[in-house]
């Protein structure tokens, strides 16, 4: 079953090394295809309407309370996430500088091409299908094993330490950052709450999908 996956899968285009920048054609290949399919869902999230992600809330709340600017605080709250990869012994490669460039553009692509919604089914479809394209772009780009972003490194490295399902431990950290931002004065919507409840669960079939038709 897909949600006690705890391992990212190792397929024949899985880079050997982490801190590899010189990968082969069909690993880079997965790892901007995955990218690009994560920034699109992700931007289908923003586009529905519905919501904010976990940790846009988070950001909002924290900006609130210090008055810096969204932008500002989600700088800062990713510099404490990538401080906490000393200590759960993870290492950034070629990957985690590619998720900041793709995804970046793919947002900001897809949110000039599609237009919101009209009505209520249809911004919720939006929002779903943008959860399940983020844990499938998540699944291609995490096995070519090139270093993960922040969030995700985050949620590789605790699952290692505490050998919990990555369903599971992606789910806490996402239900924990709307906590803490709704908490702080963040938005939530029902799109935060079908991501945060969601991308667990779809980080780990994306994962299983890719382990299934490459292994």
């Amino acid at each position: 079953m897909f949600l006690s996956i705890k391992k990212i899968p190792v397929v024949d285009w899985s880079s050997k090394e982490t801190f590899n920048f010189k990968p082969k054609i069909s690993t880079f290949s997965y790892l901007c295809f995955g990218l690009m399919l994560f920034g699109f869902g992700e931007a289908l999230l923003v586009v529905s309407t519905t919501g904010n992600s976990p940790w846009t809330v988070l950001a909002e709340g924290a900006s609130i309370i210090t008055d810096l600017s969204i932008g500002v605080a989600t700088f800062f709250i990713s510099v404490g996430v990538l401080s906490l990869w000393f200590f759960l012994k993870q290492k950034p490669g070629l990957g985690t500088i590619m998720n900041i460039i793709i995804i970046a553009i793919m947002l900001d692509i897809t949110i000039h091409l599609v237009g919101s919604p009209n009505n209520l089914i249809s911004q919720y479809f939006m929002a779903i299908l943008g959860v399940f394209l983020v844990g499938l772009g998540s699944g291609f780009y995490l096995t070519a094993n090139l270093g993960p972003g922040p969030r995700d490194g985050l949620m590789t490295g605790l699952t290692k330490k505490t050998n919990l399902p990555i369903a599971l431990v992606r789910g806490c950290i996402e239900i924990t950052a709307v906590g803490v931002g709704w908490y702080l004065g963040g938005t939530v919507g029902v799109g935060t709450l079908i991501y945060a409840f969601g991308i667990g669960p779809c980080v780990a079939l994306g994962l299983f999908i890719v382990d299934k038709i490459f292994n």
